[in-house]
């Protein structure tokens, strides 16, 4: 037996189109949790950004928690690895804030 010719009206009526999904539904509580947590990320990055190169940075509780752990405490390196962190925490941030647009309305 032979497959049907493609141009035939036979093969059209085998052939089904995918039925289109419906858009999502979001709730209230997902976009107030995809609003808090940009607000934490942000929050977060901000701080891990800013705060290892102030003076806050020396005189806290963990520094002075091992005096040992100091001259790695005080390393610019470190302080460049904290704000890293921080600068990843601003890109996750911005990245769902682009993400906001899914709640949309079409």
């Amino acid at each position: 037996m032979m497959p049907p010719d493609p141009q035939s009206p036979a093969a059209a009526e085998t052939v089904h189109s995918p039925a289109a999904a419906p858009p999502p539904t979001y709730h209230w509580y997902q976009k107030v949790s995809a609003v808090v947590f940009i607000a934490f990320c942000l929050e977060i990055g901000l701080y891990l950004v800013i705060v290892p190169w102030t003076d806050s940075w020396n005189g806290n509780y963990f520094s002075s928690l091992l005096p040992q752990m100091r001259t790695y405490w005080d390393n610019l390196y470190v302080r460049g690895a904290v704000s890293g962190l921080g600068a990843v925490n601003l890109y996750i941030s911005l990245s769902e804030i682009l993400r906001l647009r899914r709640f949309a309305r079409r």
